[in-house]
């Protein structure tokens, strides 16, 4: 069960990081996020140290699908009606600057960098359509409404952004990470004060990043109550049709569609974490009635962290946790969100001013009804009997039969039949056999 990336990309080795370390910023975690802060504190001329419990590009980065958008589902009517025209225009306008560095960078990078139309749909919700319209309307931005899609079925309509782009993940990391100061095999089990606890010594720092998508440290910014996690699947077929642009259903439910190389790549089934969903089933269903010639060519799925407003956690790790940074809560839009991240904290470690930091201040309120949800399914899980717990914070686990893994519906964290650890905040396995 490999992603269409991790087939076709060849990554870059990086050796262990034996014994300890001293250095001005230590970046833990070699996803998307943690190697973009890299290469720009790289590019600065701050020194810094990446250290990768595994593989760069190996944990959610491989698992997406990858599209640079600042259409983020239908958001800005509710980010609008949240926060105020001036964050609003905050969000967008960060995640634009995000879609045109990556264009900057990737015109020096082979990764089938694409400019492609970005839409979002509903099936028969005009209204909600519309609203979204609006809302773009005043905070000045010029998106267009679409009434038809070259998808087979019919919508009630659509939001277009116009000039955003796809690529290859792994492809980019590759290209990127090249020169970095990198350490790959090397697991951060515990953090203290300026300082990051490996399997084979300590790190020295005067700041810290944590880029993990689910920060593992509960000590501070309670991000255990102010996050849920969430799956979602993907499967890229053969003899599918091209479709010239990236489209999105508005449902969380919803499927989703882009091309790569010759491929359709259709996603969807989602489910919260530790929760029955309708995984790769609902897409193969869906195909075998829309394509019927289409045959699978690969299949994977990912997670991701869900934030309690809908916009992530970048900046300060927690009102007394000085020196510690964090970038998490991408809710499904990885790629913008790590690019923003990288140059917020980028920022903020260099003491330069950032215009866009106070719309994802990780300080920002946390009075929201979803926190009262994730709160009670926590504790409800907690008092459930039963042997086989997760180490984070030992919630009960529930089996996962599509995937044949362990799951935990509180926090997210995964472990395969043998109790390894497959998804954080987790650190380690399941010690008790299962």
């Amino acid at each position: 069960m490999n992603s269409v990336w991790s087939e076709t990309a060849k990554m870059n080795i990086f050796p262990a990081l034996e014994g300890d370390a001293k250095t001005d910023v230590l970046i833990i975690g070699g996803g998307m996020a943690g190697i973009l802060c890299a290469h720009f504190l790289q590019n600065a001329g701050v020194p810094y140290i990446l250290v990768e419990g595994h593989t760069i590009g190996g944990g959610i980065t491989k698992n997406t699908t990858a599209k640079i958008t600042s259409q983020h589902g239908l958001l800005y009517h509710k980010l609008l009606k949240r926060a105020g025209l001036e964050k609003a225009k905050m969000y967008l306008g960060a995640n634009q600057r995000a879609v045109e560095e990556y264009a900057r960078l990737c015109a020096e990078i082979d990764c089938d960098f694409e400019r492609k139309p970005a839409f979002v749909y509903s099936l028969n919700d005009r209204k909600i359509i519309e609203k979204e319209m609006a809302a773009l309307q005043k905070i000045g931005f010029g998106a267009e409404l679409a009434d038809k899609i070259p998808l087979p079925f019919n919508i009630a309509g659509a939001v277009k952004f116009a000039d955003q782009a796809q690529f290859h993940p792994l492809k980019f990391l590759a290209g990127i990470s090249k020169g970095l100061n990198i350490y790959e095999q090397t697991f951060v089990r515990e953090l203290a004060p300026n300082a990051a606890i490996t399997e084979n010594g300590k790190i020295m720092a005067k700041h810290i990043i944590v880029a993990t998508h689910f920060p593992f440290l509960n000590k501070h910014g309670r991000y255990f109550l102010k996050m849920y996690q969430h799956r979602s699947y993907a499967i890229a077929f053969e003899n599918a049709p091209g479709i010239s642009g990236m489209y999105l259903e508005e449902k969380k439910s919803g499927l989703s569609f882009r091309n790569q190389a010759g491929l359709l790549i259709i996603g969807g089934g989602d489910h919260k974490t530790g929760k029955k969903g309708g995984n790769w089933r609902i897409l193969r269903d869906f195909a075998a009635n829309a394509y019927p010639k289409a045959v699978e060519k690969y299949r994977w799925a990912t997670q991701d962290c869900m934030t309690l407003d809908g916009a992530p956690y970048i900046g300060r790790y927690g009102k007394a946790a000085e020196g510690l940074y964090v970038a998490t809560g991408f809710n499904k839009w990885g790629m913008t969100s790590s690019m923003v991240s990288a140059m917020l904290l980028a920022d903020l470690i260099m003491g330069h001013k950032n215009g866009y930091a106070e719309v994802f201040s990780p300080q920002r309120g946390m009075i929201k009804p979803q926190l009262l949800v994730n709160g009670l399914a926590a504790a409800g899980n907690l008092l459930k009997p039963t042997a086989r717990r997760c180490p984070h914070m030992g919630c009960a686990l529930k089996w996962n039969p599509a995937e044949q893994s362990w799951d935990c519906p509180c926090h997210g964290s995964r472990f395969d039949g043998k109790g390894i650890l497959l998804d954080n905040p987790a650190t380690g396995g399941i010690n008790k056999k299962i």
